[in-house]
């Protein structure tokens, strides 16, 4: 199967394709780290809505979903990121030094969210 863009159909046998985790046993703990992606998600909306930024909480997820998933953390969090929760995500990516090394990417379109790096630099 080709992953030239994510969707629906593939996104699952995408996450499982690059799925590494040697103390994972079972089915429940594959969903337990991808549940990771939804957290992310939803301190991010708290932080885009209310400006309530939980930086140490966003950071422990987001290392966790790249020690199992690698750099196919990166495609799986915007895919189900909201285009909003974009400009935070960079950023963090950024601080993490995650940003995929493509020759033109979709995130070089993204601006960078300032106030999160500010808060960054603070940890």
């Amino acid at each position: 199967m080709r992953f030239d863009e994510l969707n629906e159909s593939n996104y699952l046998l995408f996450a499982i394709k690059f799925y590494d985790n040697p103390q994972s046993l079972t089915r429940d703990d594959f969903e337990s780290d991808l549940k990771r992606i939804r957290y992310v998600k939803r301190l991010l909306k708290k932080y885009v809505k209310e400006g309530t930024l939980r930086t140490h909480l966003i950071l422990n997820h987001l290392i966790i979903l790249f020690n199992v998933f690698n750099e196919a953390a990166v495609p799986l969090l915007f895919y189900n990121l909201e285009r909003e929760l974009w400009s935070p995500l960079k950023s963090f990516l950024v601080f993490l030094n995650r940003i995929p090394e493509y020759p033109k990417s979709i995130l070089d379109d993204i601006d960078l969210d300032h106030n999160c790096l500010d808060e960054l630099k603070k940890v």
